[in-house]
């Protein structure tokens, strides 16, 4: 069952824009306030203006995606905004969709990057825990989320741990295989299945990533950093 989102019935004027906190797949990601709640919400703008078919597909596959889940450890997208008052304005001069999700304090990355906190082992048994609890419930629903990386964890000043990032997930039969892109997950995330060219893989790739959030947690740093697919290979096997 899919969640019920509001799509388009209010305009981006409905939020104080507070200030960039970082880059999208497909735009830049603001923090802003909710002017008729009060609430802090995080915009994913969504530019229309260089898109020859319209909507993006990667955010396409997302709002798809995010609509069929709900669960603590996965980022709830509210609702989706335009920059138009109007409807039929947006359908005359393409502009811009923002798609709306609960605010999160930091990510992962930059957590880690910052050298400024110390997670200790209780604190990173309750992330990993978390996370699989999310990756679990996706897989459970059939969905591969293909891109596990700490920049797309996000957590607040409570400890909660979201899993974000929707645009490459997939959608796959543990009855039926087929064919799918071994392009998918950053390099240093990748696991050796999809280095070594595997198109018909499983929800072992997302655990692979799991394992390798787990190990920068303790290393402060990604344990496998290479430039290119044969020198991670090589990487993981001296491991």
């Amino acid at each position: 069952k899919e969640k019920d989102i509001d799509w388009g019935k209010r305009c981006v004027d409905k939020f104080d824009i507070i200030g960039i906190i970082g880059e999208g797949t497909y735009g830049q990601v603001y923090k802003a306030r909710d002017k008729d709640t009060g609430e802090m919400v995080a915009l994913k703008k969504v530019r229309l203006d260089n898109e020859k078919e319209g909507f993006p597909i990667t955010a396409i596959r997302e709002i798809k995606i995010l609509r069929q889940l709900t669960h603590q450890s996965i980022i709830n997208m509210k609702e989706i905004v335009t920059d138009k008052e109007d409807a039929l304005d947006f359908k005359k001069d393409k502009g811009a969709f923002y798609l709306v999700f609960e605010y999160m304090d930091h990510d992962l990355m930059g957590l880690l990057e910052s050298g400024l906190v110390h997670f200790n082992e209780n604190h990173i048994k309750s992330f990993m825990r978390q996370l699989m609890e999310g990756l679990d419930y996706c897989h459970k629903k059939n969905f591969l989320h293909r891109d596990i990386k700490c920049s797309n964890i996000l957590l607040n000043n409570r400890g909660q741990i979201k899993l974000a990032d929707f645009g490459l997930a997939r959608l796959y039969s543990s009855e039926e295989s087929r064919p799918y892109t071994n392009k998918v997950i950053t390099l240093w995330y990748r696991p050796p299945e999809l280095l070594l060219g595997e198109e018909r893989y499983t929800p072992a790739i997302d655990v692979w990533s799991c394992g390798c959030i787990l190990g920068e947690l303790f290393t402060k740093k990604p344990i496998f950093q290479a430039n290119q697919e044969l020198a991670q290979l090589e990487l993981i096997r001296f491991i």
